[in-house]
């Protein structure tokens, strides 16, 4: 039978006290029997796409809350000159109107310069990179569907609203595994809250994100809780996670075929053998002081961020298919003055350090870096000095993995309000993610209460002009 929470204590004692010690001998016999004959491959082996890919590997840089297009990368003259005029256009009638009464435009607060040899227009805030902008595919018509943070946060990482399903990791995991047995397909570091946007859903669990909860400054705490069991030796432990498995493939056995057990099984295994490889990669201790200067660990403002961007480099060398890194602090409702400068200091010298030492070490071609949050900002002010949720039209980027670089695409009316041309949808965005990797995203499917199921549901469209 399949061990649970609840029974595991009481296999776990009896293989430690040699209980049962011959009908375990046999099992575990018949287990590696059992593996070498039913063809069943490592679910999570380096799988071939349905293409050739431009991309191995994605490290998504999550801007949680959503950073303000218009003072960042989307400059508006209409706007400039508007600010404090009164709003040329109407609210949405269905969306919240709190802190906008007798609303006014809000003009960018931030200067824009010529960035590059392709003189992409980018804040004077992010100077560090600024010195990338020609390896940057800006897209400036991103749309979503809602402008609550939840329900957005949710279609950004899964392609749904509402439902349970699988979030871009875990499909891109299902898809095309990894490239190290080692260490999981799908890692997110500092995810905070939001187990939903980073779950395998109805996927086998071995596809779920690997949780990084610490990068190294809160002295004494793990990086994953619960990899290693000190009380323990490692033989032991291995003839306990031998013993799970033995007796789950034996459940597995009879039934033929079970996914979500397949996926428990290997997640036993997995969590066994990144005891010896992720202490390894959360120790800057090989890096020069270069890199992490690089990165602007141990100084202020970029600390955290950066040792998360590091983190993501060296796991992303190191054969893990996609690394998210989060950055909270964006949803700027008032106080934007003062608030955004902060976290464009925070973001700026990280981001560049990390595109910096990919392309130095020649990951970056076949790596592709996405930025942005889950929605942007309206023109107009909220509480006088702050922004509300735009989900209409807003900016991200990406660079490397196939994608042009020192371009935009896509267009926002004259105060960065809406798209206007070449709009770019959440699906479209996942479609195009996918194509990048060499996978179709109408044939990465899953068959679930009666349907297949997809990261882009029934809508998403390769977005091809940004395409090398």
């Amino acid at each position: 039978m399949m061990i649970t929470q609840r029974n595991r204590r009481t296999f776990l004692q009896q293989s430690a006290c040699g209980f049962g010690s011959l009908a375990l001998s046999q099992l575990l016999a018949e287990s590696e029997a059992w593996g070498k004959d039913s063809g069943k491959a490592n679910v999570l082996a380096d799988k071939p796409g349905h293409f050739r890919p431009t991309a191995r590997r994605i490290i998504f840089l999550y801007m949680k809350g959503g950073p303000s297009q218009m003072d960042l990368f989307d400059y508006k003259p209409a706007l400039e000159r508007g600010h404090q005029q009164e709003l040329p256009y109407q609210l949405p009638s269905q969306e919240s109107t709190v802190g906008l009464d007798d609303t006014k435009l809000m003009g960018p607060i931030s200067r824009f310069s010529r960035q590059g040899d392709s003189g992409l227009l980018m804040s004077d805030w992010l100077p560090e990179l600024g010195k990338h902008a020609d390896k940057l595919c800006v897209l400036k018509a991103m749309q979503a569907d809602s402008p609550n943070h939840g329900v957005a946060e949710r279609q950004l990482h899964t392609g749904n609203l509402f439902d349970v399903t699988p979030s871009m990791g875990a499909w891109i995991s299902y898809g095309l595994g990894t490239e190290n047995q080692q260490l999981p397909s799908y890692i997110t570091i500092l995810p905070g809250e939001g187990e939903r946007n980073y779950s395998s859903a109805f996927l086998p669990a071995i596809h779920q994100g690997t949780a990084i909860q610490e990068v190294g400054t809160t002295p004494g705490r793990a990086p994953i809780r619960h990899l290693r069991d000190e009380s323990l030796a490692e033989d032991i432990q291995r003839k306990r996670v031998d013993l799970i498995k033995a007796l789950n493939r034996e459940q597995l056995a009879r039934l033929e075929s079970d996914q979500q057990m397949e996926g428990v099984i290997e997640s036993f295994e997995l969590a066994f053998r990144m005891q010896t490889e992720t202490p390894k990669l959360v120790d800057f201790s090989n890096e020069t002081e270069g890199t992490k200067n690089l990165y602007g660990i141990d100084q202020a403002d970029t600390n955290q961020f950066g040792r998360q961007c590091l983190l993501a480099r060296r796991f992303a060398e190191a054969g893990v298919r996609f690394v998210q890194v989060t950055l909270d602090g964006w949803d700027h409702h008032n106080k934007i003055r003062q608030g955004l400068p902060k976290m464009a200091r925070q973001c700026d010298k990280p981001v560049s350090g990390l595109l910096t030492d990919l392309k130095q070490r020649g990951l970056l071609e076949d790596t592709l870096v996405l930025w942005g949050g889950e929605f942007g900002r309206t023109p107009h002010a909220q509480f006088g000095d702050g922004r509300e949720h735009n989900p209409h039209g807003f900016t991200m980027w990406m660079a490397g993995g196939g994608v042009k670089g020192g371009i935009t695409h896509g267009k926002t009316d004259d105060f960065g309000y809406h798209a206007v041309a070449g709009g770019v949808h959440i699906n479209d965005l996942h479609a195009t993610l996918l194509h990048l990797l060499g996978v179709d995203h109408e044939r990465l499917t899953f068959e679930h209460h009666g349907r297949p199921f997809r990261l882009t549901d029934v809508a998403g469209n390769v977005v091809s002009d940004i395409l090398v």
